[in-house]
């Protein structure tokens, strides 16, 4: 069975930095690509960064390029974003997206507020 999981998330100031995790079951990180997105109430969910399953590219949203990172742990099946400098408007719920045979497989999201 597919599992996503987050975690991560905190409460922190401007300029603060935290990493989240998206620990996978089910799939093997090291073939299928992963994304990450974001979820503001009342917008739509935002794309914020992903990464092949070879992880020899990825890809940043205009919001993370600079200042955000995507990595992995094999060992551990579990794919992360650091993200640096943190602005109040990277707030939001973030979750770990990936597609397997043409399905789509989503976390529940971990809630980062950065605020004074």
């Amino acid at each position: 069975q597919v599992q996503l999981v987050e975690s991560g998330g905190d409460l922190v100031q401007p300029g603060a930095s935290l990493r989240l995790s998206c620990a996978a079951s089910g799939f093997d990180i090291s073939r299928d690509a992963m994304g990450w997105h974001r979820q503001v109430p009342g917008k739509e969910r935002e794309w914020v960064a992903s990464v092949c399953g070879s992880d020899s590219t990825r890809f940043y949203g205009d919001s993370a390029k600079g200042r955000f990172t995507l990595s992995r742990d094999i060992t551990k099946n579990t794919k992360y974003l650091q993200m640096n400098a943190l602005k109040p408007e990277d707030t939001g719920i973030y979750y770990c997206k990936t597609e397997l045979r043409g399905k789509e497989y989503w976390g529940q999201g971990t809630q980062v507020t950065v605020s004074t």
